[in-house]
Formats: C-alpha cells, structure tokens, sequence
C-alpha cells in the first residue's frame, strides 16, 4: 500500500462509512471473525484462557472500531488527571507501527518512532510518564510495575482480555459513528456496539453523533462529549510558539498520517486557514519529501506526525497539539467515581 492515504485503507474507508455494497463480499469473512471473537470471550470469561492480574490498579483506553477516534489525547489527558490525584501512573502500548521486539522497551522523549511506534513516542513526549511498549501488554505491565508505577493505563487495550483491568473507557468517533455497524472485515468494528454497556464509560469525540446507536439505552447514560482543542502551533525544529489565529487567511501544506486525515485539515480551515491537503495512509513514516514543497508556505502536520519528521525538519514546519476539551456543562460526576473505583482496586490488591 503507498504512503498516500489511498490504496486499501481508502477502499476499506469507503466500504464502511459510505454506500458501498462491497461489504456483502466480506460477509463470510465476517462471519469467521465473530464467531471466533465470541468463542474467545467466552473462554475468557470461563477461565478456559486465563487472564492475568497484576498488582496495581489498571485502566484500559480503547475503541469497538478500527481507525482513531482520540485514544491518545484521552490517554494523555488520564495521564495528568492520575497524576493530579497523587498517583504515578505509566502508559503501556503494543508500539502499532513500530518494529517487533520480544521484549519491552521502555519509550522516552528521544525513543525512535521508527522502533517503537509514534504514538508510544507522543505519549511519552507529552505527558511526562514512561511508556513500556509490548505486545505482550501484561510483560508490559509488569515491567512498569517493577520500575515503582503505582497505576497502568493501557493504551488501545479494550480487546487484550489477557490483562485484567479495574476500568474500561472506550472512545468513539462521534463524526463517524460505527460506520455500517458489520463486524471486521465487512465493517469498522472490532466488536458490536452493544459492548459499550459493559465499559465504565464512553467518550464521544466531536459531541453527539447522527448515529442513532449511540443513544442506545443500555449506555447512553455513561456517555461524555468531547472535543479535540488546539490553539498554538510549535515550530518542530526548536519548539518555538505561533498562534494558529496567526495563519488566518493564509495558504498553509497540510500534512496528517492519521486515520482521519480530514477531520485535521477541517479543523485548521475552520481557524480560517486555505488548507493545501497532504493526507497519508495512518502511520505512515514520513521523509524528506512529505514536508517539503517547491514554495515558501508554512506546512502544518499533526503532533503523531511530528515526532517522525525531527531529522528532517525545516524552519517552515509546524505542528499543532491537540488536547481534550469536555462539553460544556457535561456532568462530570464520573470522573470521581473513577477515581473512587480506583483507589478502592488498591486496597483490594494482595499484599
């Protein structure tokens, strides 16, 4: 597949979120994966494959549905709310993107995206904690817990019933709902919606979605809007600061390797910025020529993206972090039960 936001993942974007009748293909397939994903939960849930309890408190941030939804500003924002609270908490992620390893690396500012991933790489980078990349998520686990971590957020973990966990937070794209609602491969979905009413709690990123079923009864009371927020610019080589107001009515190169690469050029348009659009395939690793172009504009990429380009950057290269920004007047009575939940997890850990 090329570096363009094209090829397969177009294909698959459009089988699943427009009106294309191609998932009817993929029905046999689908049907493979449910029963297998069903099989599976149900030899979790009758100690048939054991999942493992580590000693700490462990809270999983994921999705039902392939694709970004805001997991890692969430998992940011977690980070600093526990951290806040007097806890120390570390990140722990498989390193999507990243090279293999049979053991676990330990993610630091200076890591290499190209080894570990780029969003262990953001993770760290932003909010200050360690993060312990594994695929083996409970190896991960315990890692981060023989270095002194009292607490384990696991980053895109809602699937890995392997590693037991004391909360669930699943998150949703709220401009693209569940797409068709078909299972893998016919749709987006890793699993059926109705797994929603088994988390603690569903963040929905862009407010509410058209999608009817996120008024589902069995969680529509466990739902919190969100919004991605960003307002300065840093420049990549030296971090210098640009307000964002500061390109309105200006031409910029849009650069975004993400799973929705619209949703960023929409956002820096709504600033009243004229967005040149540069979409490449998620996660893809960026060289020289993806943010160099034959004029003298300023480019913009996301913060994901950014991380990959430092060898390469130029004065003209930006990049914009996003953080989380909760509906106004949204009950946020939830987090404290979070917290409750939590620290009722360690009195309850075996000595």
């Amino acid at each position: 597949m090329s570096k363009e936001h094209g090829g397969l993942e177009a294909f698959f974007n459009n089988v699943w979120y427009g009106k294309s009748f191609w998932f009817v293909v993929f029905l046999p397939l689908t049907i493979v994966f449910a029963l297998i994903a069903s099989l599976r939960r149900v030899l979790y849930r009758n100690g048939i494959l054991s999942s493992e309890n580590v000693t700490v408190p462990v809270v999983v941030v994921g999705n039902i549905a392939v694709g970004g939804a805001g997991k890692t500003p969430v998992t940011l924002w977690l980070a600093q709310y526990l951290k806040s609270k007097g806890m120390n908490p570390a990140i722990i992620s498989r390193g999507y993107g990243g090279e293999a390893t049979s053991s676990t690396v330990i993610v630091n500012e200076q890591s290499d995206p190209a080894l570990v991933g780029d969003e262990p790489v953001l993770l760290a980078r932003r909010s200050g904690c360690p993060v312990f990349v594994d695929a083996d998520r409970v190896r991960g686990a315990t890692n981060a817990i023989e270095n002194g971590f009292d607490v384990i957020l696991s980053d895109d973990g809602l699937q890995h019933y392997r590693l037991q966990r004391d909360i669930e937070i699943a998150v949703v794209d709220g401009s693209r709902g569940f797409g068709n609602g078909w299972l893998l491969p016919a749709g987006p979905l890793r699993e059926l919606v109705s797994r929603l009413a088994t988390v603690d709690r569903v963040l929905v990123q862009q407010g509410k979605a058209d999608d009817s079923r996120l008024a589902d009864e069995t969680f529509s009371d466990r739902v919190t809007n969100f919004s991605l927020v960003g307002e300065t610019l840093l420049k990549v080589t030296d971090g210098r600061l640009l307000q964002l107001n500061e390109l309105a009515g200006k031409s910029v190169h849009a650069v975004a390797g993400i799973a929705h690469p619209e949703r960023f050029f929409k956002y820096l348009e709504q600033q009243g910025i004229k967005v040149l659009r540069h979409p490449l395939r998620d996660h893809a690793r960026l060289s020289d020529t993806d943010v160099h172009f034959d004029d003298d504009l300023d480019v913009v990429v996301t913060e994901k993206d950014a991380v990959k380009c430092t060898a390469f950057a130029h004065d003209r290269l930006w990049y914009l972090p996003v953080d989380v920004v909760f509906e106004k007047g949204a009950d946020m009575q939830w987090l404290g039960a979070l917290h409750d939940k939590l620290q009722l997890s360690v009195t309850q850990e075996p000595a």
